[in-house]
């Protein structure tokens, strides 16, 4: 899998390398910048695109927020995980409102962040560390739907979820990777994974935060 790495800190950039190195696994580095203007520019000119994006926050020059909003609509098919130190609320909101596929703290093992890459590559999750899932679910019970998504509300109707897709999507909301999961309803990674794909297929959704808004709606879970 073919990774960017976006920070305006060159030996922090480094040490990510290194750190994801350092744990065997399929992902290859082929792209880093050291802001968003440099990200950019890179993503037109380079041949190799990235499948997913770690993007720091905080840049000179173009910040990921920005950057991430700017680049989202061109390139449908990357994915943006935000790796930062801050794990305010209105950070992490303004993430996901302008398109990021998860957000990680800084802190996280090299095996959290490689499953999260897997995660939103392969599974279209939505990988968030526990404090930042906790966060988004206070959101999610206070703001209207339209505020998350910016979507008009409407009244669509929803296949409803299994009571065991509910389970799974609870346990997303608590920031619980697929692994731990499958370890806790005893079930298989593959079947967790399944589980996610029908729950965005039944609601005619395509991220995790969508998903959990809707069901909040509904009283699912």
């Amino acid at each position: 899998m073919l990774i960017g790495i976006v920070d305006d800190k060159a030996y922090l950039r480094t040490s990510l390398r290194e750190k994801l190195a350092s744990v065997e696994n399929n992902i290859a580095v082929v792209l880093e910048a050291g802001d968003g203007n440099e990200f950019l520019q890179l993503m037109k000119t380079d041949t190799v695109k990235p499948d997913v994006v770690l993007m720091d926050i905080e840049m000179n020059e173009l910040n990921g927020i920005e950057t991430i909003r700017l680049a989202a609509p061109v390139y449908p098919t990357v994915k943006f995980v935000m790796l930062t130190v801050f794990d305010d609320d209105e950070r992490i909101f303004n993430a996901i409102k302008a398109g990021a596929h998860g957000y990680l703290l800084k802190e996280a093992t090299a095996q959290n962040i490689i499953d999260a890459i897997h995660q939103v590559h392969e599974d279209a999750g939505a990988p968030m560390s526990p404090g930042i899932a906790r966060k988004a679910w206070k959101w999610l019970t206070s703001m209207p739907e339209s505020a998350i998504t910016g979507k008009q509300q409407t009244e669509p109707v929803f296949e409803p979820l299994s009571e065991r897709e509910k389970e799974v999507l609870k346990c997303s909301m608590e920031g619980k990777e697929y692994t731990q999961i499958a370890e806790q309803l005893f079930l298989s990674k593959h079947t967790v994974r399944q589980h996610m794909k029908n729950i965005y297929r039944k609601l005619h959704v395509s991220s995790k935060v969508e998903a959990l808004q809707i069901s909040l709606k509904n009283k699912w879970i």
